[in-house]
């Protein structure tokens, strides 16, 4: 036992390829067993595993209550930072659990899922590292695994490659609540929409969600506790990014991304982390980039037990799945539904809201909730639901969203309204001017 410790500790600020890091990932579960549950959840072209390590009291199931989080990195194999310090994060978890009061309040209260690489294949595909663009940045396919989800938007003909396809999977049959993507190249915390229409804004230049305050608050808590990343330099003089964050299609407008899909389809928040303006730099550098992201890691985290959890049942006390619960004035274009433990969580600031849940077929429930700031508590407040007139009978399952850009039916029907509109405004002034 005291080998594997050591072998789980020894971890070196240097590259790790796919046997070593494959080796380091099942020391360290074989160190601390019951902290931490390593599995595949799919193979690259190439047949390399999808590693994701899962550290929590609970590391092998959901449990009630317990909100799911993730950090994946490497999705562009040649942006090769945010691979190593998700192996830093993992040493430093595992080490102070049970020593550091709050990592273990963390740990105890959250279920973190790392994922170091999405794109293990492209990784190594990257001979010589390089600051710039390599075809290291695509899959063993040659396609961007960062344009081949699909888009609330518009149609996205890309094939569904391999990786892609394991965590549209993964986000399906997980509950994840918070989520960030590691990337290279910038430094910048970028938030959703990427992609975008009149409806969200896309003609001023923003693509903003639903829950725009959340995102802004998400990067600013990222770029905030980072050793640079608020100071918003950019990397040259042309690019400058106020408080260190960036609304996505402000920045450059991005067709099939991970961090929309994750927002519309997953009921995850997710953004995008540009942690250095060299994407594969020197591994002497590790350790300064280690030190940097260290504190913001962790502090962004600790966001996933933002505002309110509950579950929702039927008269039986049996839970719900599938059933709407949402915050009025931010309905979602796909509605975030319960799972099948009857479970929502929802990401909203400290305030005053309504909370609507509704049971297709049945009367709405509303209810008042004064959020507070839980986030040092690692618990969001808990709001249930409970519906007297469900039963097991009579309640039905919900098909869960289609993959169909659903952003083009709302622009068509914003569409349709404006004539309407133009016709009343003339007929008032019609009846003006005829009085």
């Amino acid at each position: 036992i005291l080998c594997l410790v050591s072998a789980a500790a020894a971890l070196e600020f240097k590259y790790h390829h796919a046997e070593e890091l494959e080796e380091y990932l099942k020391g360290v579960h074989a160190a601390y067993p019951a902290l931490t549950h390593l599995h595949s959840i799919g193979r690259s072209v190439e047949g390399r595993d999808l590693w994701v390590l899962v550290l929590g009291r609970f590391p092998t199931h959901h449990k009630i209550g317990i909100p799911e989080f993730k950090y994946v990195a490497n999705m562009h194999g040649d942006e090769t930072v945010g691979r190593e310090i998700l192996l830093h994060l993992i040493d430093f978890l595992v080490t102070s659990y049970g020593r550091d009061p709050v990592i273990t309040r963390l740990l105890n209260n959250t279920r973190v899922h790392i994922m170091p690489t999405m794109n293990p294949d492209g990784f190594e595909a990257t001979k010589v590292p390089d600051c710039y663009y390599t075809q290291g940045r695509y899959n063993r396919n040659g396609k961007d695994l960062n344009r081949n989800f699909p888009d609330a938007f518009e149609n996205n003909s890309a094939s569904i490659q391999p990786e892609t396809r394991a965590v549209m999977d993964w986000i399906k049959n997980e509950t994840f609540v918070l989520s960030a993507n590691l990337h290279g190249g910038a430094l910048v915390a970028s938030y959703t929409f990427d992609n975008g229409n009149p409806v969200t804004g896309s003609l001023k230049g923003y693509s903003k969600s639903p829950d725009d305050d959340v995102f802004i608050h998400l990067a600013k808590t990222y770029s905030s506790n980072h050793a640079s990343m608020y100071k918003g330099m950019g990397c040259d003089n042309r690019q400058t990014f106020p408080e260190g964050i960036t609304n996505g299609y402000s920045w450059y407008q991005l067709e099939g991304g991970m961090q929309d899909y994750n927002y519309v389809w997953g009921q995850c928040f997710e953004i995008t982390l540009e942690l250095s303006c060299c994407k594969y730099p020197p591994a002497d550098q590790l350790e300064k980039f280690w030190r940097d992201n260290k504190v913001a890691l962790i502090e962004y985290i600790k966001q996933v037990h933002l505002g309110v959890k509950g579950q929702v049942t039927d008269k039986n006390g049996n839970p719900i799945p599938n059933a709407i619960v949402e915050a009025k004035g931010r309905p979602h274009v796909c509605p975030y539904r319960t799972n099948e433990q009857g479970e929502y969580f929802l990401l909203l600031l400290p305030g005053t809201y309504v909370i609507n849940a509704t049971v297709p077929g049945f009367k709405s429930m509303l209810k008042t909730v004064q959020i507070p700031d839980n986030t040092g508590n690692f618990s969001a407040l808990k709001q249930d639901f409970s519906f007297p007139e469900v039963s097991d009978e009579i309640r039905s399952r919900v098909a869960s969203c289609p993959k169909t850009p659903l952003y083009q039916e709302l622009t068509r029907a914003s569409a349709a309204v404006k004539p309407t509109i133009h016709i009343l405004v003339l007929m008032t002034v019609m009846l003006v001017i005829f009085k």
